[in-house]
């Protein structure tokens, strides 16, 4: 399980958290030895993510865009726990098979902190078809399910998704505007969710990790994954004429474009998890914690400007940083 928080832009200084959990964590990390995610736990405990309040007033901020980072100055209160669920993708089956199932689960992980811990959506799984694509055929089932049950017990503001990652669903990310999710799995999987999001209104829930695609690209400059600004850091889709200047963008709009093949481009994005590692191997040189504090700094700088992506001005719904903090460091932090 992980605890992630989420800022409230506001100019009072206030702040809001929200915990994410996961029924099973994922099983990517972009580190060598990732430390195992925390329980949920009420709102006595400390939380692994540290919200940092902005101090841009509210009318200068992304509408829509949720920044989470580290407090690099002055001191936070003690924040209260929210929550937002993933059930163990071991548990698809079962939940995708009989909704007293679903409902046994829901009372046990939900009930007992909600409303008092602010859920908001529920991931079924996370990575499912990494984890087994037998999976595959329970998923749409299994959140179904957990959607009903919740509408069984009167609960009707928590959205239900599940979370994908950005390597194992995207067959290409460049250009954007010719990005597409990975057959059999969309026609199979994704066609089918994304038309259950859009009825629901509910939200794409996308691990993206940028330090992966630059690995795996040596043509691409450190300083365009760290979003460095630097005059010749850009790359130009030839097909819609968009001009990117930094990874991030540039694999979020290959999402949205992605989608938008598969017919539903409007429904909206939220990066699960981001980050870059501070440690690697021996082979991993730019996995460090010096990169890795740009690239929080410049992810921070560039939601927090509001300009969104070339393909949504709005930019993603909200954003969250995994492993803010090393094991043997976050402990009293």
């Amino acid at each position: 399980m992980s605890l992630f928080s989420r800022t409230t832009t506001t100019s009072s200084f206030s702040l809001s958290t929200f915990s994410l959990y996961s029924l099973e964590p994922p099983r990517f990390r972009p580190s060598a030895s990732p430390t195992p995610a925390a329980p949920l736990t009420t709102s006595t405990a400390s939380p692994e993510r540290v919200a940092c309040p902005s101090p841009v007033p509210e009318s200068h901020q992304p509408s829509a865009s949720r920044i989470l980072t580290q407090q690099w100055s002055a001191p936070l209160p003690t924040p209260t726990f929210p929550s937002f669920s993933t059930s163990p993708t071991t548990l698809s089956q079962a939940i995708a098979s009989n909704r007293s199932n679903a409902l046994r689960w829901l009372y046990h992980h939900v009930v007992p902190f909600y409303p008092r811990a602010k859920i908001a959506t529920i991931s079924v799984g996370s990575d499912v078809l990494d984890n087994s694509s037998d999976l595959s055929d329970f998923l749409l089932p299994a959140i179904r399910n957990v959607h009903l049950a919740l509408r069984d017990i009167g609960i009707r503001k928590i959205s239900v998704s599940t979370t994908f990652s950005f390597i194992n669903v995207m067959t290409t990310w460049f250009p954007p505007s010719g990005a597409e999710f990975q057959q059999p799995v969309c026609d199979l999987v994704l066609k089918p969710l994304l038309q259950f999001l859009d009825d629901t209104n509910s939200s794409f829930l996308i691990n993206l990790y940028p330090y992966n695609v630059y690995r795996l690209n040596s043509e691409i400059p450190i300083g365009y994954a760290l979003f460095q600004e630097h005059p010749f850091n850009f790359r130009d889709d030839l097909t819609t004429g968009v001009r990117y200047r930094n990874l991030f963008d540039m694999m979020v709009d290959a999402v949205i474009s992605a989608m938008a093949v598969a017919g539903h481009e409007n429904i909206p994005v939220i990066v699960t998890e981001t980050g870059w590692p501070s440690s690697g191997e021996a082979s991993e040189v730019d996995a460090t914690a010096v990169y890795a504090e740009m690239y929080i700094k410049g992810l921070v700088s560039h939601l927090k400007s509001g300009l969104g992506t070339p393909l949504r001005k709005e930019g993603v719904a909200e954003t969250y940083i995994y492993e803010l903090f090393d094991k043997d460091t976050k402990q009293g932090t």
